[in-house]
């Protein structure tokens, strides 16, 4: 219809997707590297004895390290005999949507990485790491993660929780007596499901520009203790909710899930991760991301003026959020990291399971389909789990489909760049699935009476309106009409997500399922 504007995608305050307009190339170059050569990854394992608190290990640990990264080299191989595996057709339309993707969102640089059958296959860069010295994203760039920071925390979490050590049903505060009590007990099965009533910031992360003022979303000081420090910010506030009853997104509580991991172990998070997570997946380019340390190939950290043009990134230490979203990586780290899931390398199948089963709170209002700090939902009505992250200077997405035991890994040095788009087509191809072009059917006008009303996911309200015999969905004061594709599953012509509405036994909806980037958002009818 004349004069609507496209919407920005739901998704937006979990995993940083923006829609962002058409743009010239950047310069449309793309640089392919498969895999690290062993001179960087000796640069790589050194550059960890530069990260503050990582050299503090005795030499019975070092020892246990060598003995992990051992089994890890003889059970999966080098990272050069994973790759290859792709057939040549796919890549090529891997390389062009890649390559259409950054001409159109103007992004800086991009790595990528895809995982068919349980194995990496394949990995490359394009465009620039750092666009003021012309050096080129690579498949070993090393970007921020954000909240994919938090799929890491939770497997470290779950790896306790199999070991006996940490029990997610106990008050946290047995693991973390720093956290004071609260009038309710707080478990950690709750906090890695966003269940336990811990505030998210106190202002939209959204633009950065703006939110920068914000002492947690801007934070420029850098902290030695970064879960203690963490704690701070928010540990004497008041619960937005009682835990269990309400979703509430929080990358705070992941900070006292960090600190749980330190009580349980006996040893810092950082570390404990690093022997039982990374090591293990064969993750050595992954490292918090500490400003001061001099840490190779880490990418420069771009955004958008209002103009459109590209500009650097307001400033960010994430010092104080390592669990929640402080943590670095490439592309081809966290391929390995999807491998080591897939695989049961990291904790059992059947503890996989219940960190994928999606959480419910009691009031089973709107919420993310959400499990035990990972994503699930769809594409294209395949299965599939993952992460989004968000933060100054980046935009990320990892998916992966568990039956086809494939995934996919998308990492952009931009916040204005939305990673879970370029994912979710990436994910399609790697699947076989067809574009996913979906067809407008004839639906009866009608039946939109049924679906017309207001529906809420965490305090965001969507509104479905009517005009003539045309349907619309609105969100933040933007109006974009959807489109039927069957008599409940509806989609958007201007970006690609999709509504499906849940209907009661007379056909009237009491909630909407919003599909987008692989994952799914359930928003619960209020009117």
């Amino acid at each position: 219809m004349p004069g609507t504007q496209p919407l920005e995608p739901l998704f937006s305050r979990y995993h940083g997707k923006l829609r962002v307009g058409g743009g010239a190339s950047n310069d449309d170059k793309w640089h392919r590297s498969d895999a690290a050569t062993v001179a960087e990854r000796d640069i790589n394992q050194k550059a960890y004895c530069m990260n503050r608190g990582l050299c503090r290990q005795k030499h019975q640990k070092i020892s246990t390290t060598l003995v992990r990264l051992l089994a890890y080299l003889l059970a999966a191989g080098c990272a050069q005999a994973q790759t290859g595996k792709l057939s040549a057709e796919n890549q090529v339309t891997i390389e062009s949507t890649i390559s259409n993707f950054m001409a159109a969102s103007k992004a800086p640089g991009i790595s990528a990485a895809l995982v068919q059958d349980g194995e990496f296959v394949w990995s490359a860069g394009f465009g620039m790491a750092d666009l003021e010295n012309s050096v080129p994203a690579t498949s070993q760039t090393l970007y921020r993660l954000g909240s994919i920071s938090k799929s890491i925390t939770a497997t470290a979490a779950m790896e306790l929780w199999e070991h006996g050590k940490l029990d997610l049903n106990s008050p946290v505060q047995k693991y973390c007596p720093a956290f004071p009590q609260k009038p309710w007990p707080i478990t950690t099965r709750e906090l890695l499901g966003h269940l336990a009533g811990i505030r998210y910031y106190h202002v939209p992360e959204i633009p950065y520009s703006k939110s920068q003022s914000d002492p947690e979303v801007g934070n420029t000081h850098h902290f030695e203790n970064g879960i203690e420090a963490g704690l701070k910010f928010f540990a004497n506030d008041p619960l937005v909710a009682q835990p269990g009853t309400h979703f509430n997104y929080s990358t705070q509580g992941y900070t006292l899930v960090g600190c749980a991991i330190e009580g349980a172990s006996g040893e810092k998070y950082a570390d404990y991760v690093r022997e039982h997570v990374l090591v293990p997946a064969g993750m050595l380019q992954t490292y918090p991301d500490d400003r001061f340390a001099i840490i190779p190939l880490r990418t420069r950290f771009y955004s958008k003026d209002k103009s459109g043009a590209v500009v650097n990134a307001e400033f960010l230490d994430s010092s104080y959020k390592v669990p929640g979203g402080g943590w670095l990586s490439s592309a081809q780290d966290m391929a390995r990291f999807e491998v080591a899931i897939l695989t049961d390398r990291l904790i059992k199948r059947a503890t996989r399971d219940i960190m994928w089963t999606p959480q419910m709170p009691s009031d089973g209002l709107g919420r993310m389909v959400y499990g035990l700090g990972w994503q699930a939902g769809t594409t294209e009505r395949v299965g599939d789990v993952g992460h989004g992250g968000s933060q100054q200077g980046t935009s990320t997405m990892m998916l992966i489909a568990p039956e086809a035991r494939a995934g996919v890994v998308v990492l952009i040095n931009s916040d204005a760049a939305g990673a879970s788009e370029l994912a979710s087509q990436l994910l399609k191809i790697v699947l076989g699935l067809p574009p996913g072009d979906h067809k407008e059917s004839t639906v009866d006008p009608k039946l939109y009476d049924n679906y017309l009303g207001s529906y809420d996911v965490t305090s965001v309200v969507i509104s479905i309106v009517r005009d003539g015999d045309h349907l619309f969905a609105l969100i933040n004061g933007q109006k974009n009409e959807i489109f039927p594709e069957s008599v409940r599953d509806y989609f958007f012509k201007a970006f690609d997500s999709q509504i499906t509405f849940v209907t009661d036994g007379n056909g009237r909806a009491t909630e909407l399922i919003w599909h987008e980037g692989g994952t799914d958002l359930r928003a619960n009818r209020i009117k």
